[in-house]
């Protein structure tokens, strides 16, 4: 996995040079390193985008004690990843097994803070993977359940068309990532939780 050093190296870079303590922390693949409007939409949160590009789960369990090794108290962390896993040909269960091992180290480092995981998005690059996305989220979703403070954020249906396919109005050109429109359905879904976000910041935004 030495291809993500340069970003963890800009990760290391960027915490160390805070000038707050963050609370809410976004973490995850490219979905929320490209996430822009993340840091104003949430901003009532003291929040910090730990995303890195191309990142699985797997790498983000096996780089998580690197990553977090300085960032002390925090209320919550929010993850997306999965969907990069099983586009290198890696089995459900197999991200469910790297969810629940990030899920530990997690609850070893913080305690009982809140743990949410957005669903594995149905993007038309990966269109021939519906199935197996659908499972994964299914099992996640049985696992984020098994603990008051985890919580499952299903995005996937919203992404769906009338014939259940990937909704093309969501997603760059590539046919993988998300445009403006895809971003403001993720943080409408998460706003619509009022246990992960108060929903005085829902009523405020939207």
């Amino acid at each position: 996995m030495f291809w993500f050093h340069p970003d963890l190296e800009r990760l290391e870079n960027q915490i160390r040079e805070l000038e707050y303590n963050p609370k809410t922390i976004f973490y995850g693949s490219s979905t929320i390193t490209q996430w822009n409007s993340l840091p104003s939409t949430f901003k009532e949160h003291s929040t910090i985008n730990l995303g890195f590009g191309g990142s699985t789960l797997a790498a983000c369990t096996w780089f998580f004690d690197r990553i977090f090794k300085n960032i002390k108290d925090i209320d919550a962390i929010v993850i997306y990843a999965g969907d990069n896993d099983l586009g290198e040909g890696r089995h459900p269960e197999e991200v469910i097994l790297f969810l629940e091992n990030l899920l530990l180290k997690i609850r070893t480092k913080y305690g009982n803070i809140k743990c949410s995981y957005i669903s594995i998005k149905p993007s038309i690059a990966r269109s021939h993977q519906l199935e197996s996305i659908n499972f994964t989220n299914k099992n996640i979703q049985k696992l984020m359940s098994k603990d008051d403070n985890f919580h499952f954020v299903n995005i996937y249906d919203a992404l769906l068309d009338k014939k259940g396919k990937p909704n093309s109005k969501y997603f760059k050109e590539d046919g993988l990532h998300f445009n403006s429109k895809g971003y403001n359905l993720l943080e409408k879904a998460l706003l619509k939780h009022p246990k992960i976000f108060p929903q005085k910041i829902l009523e405020k935004i939207y």
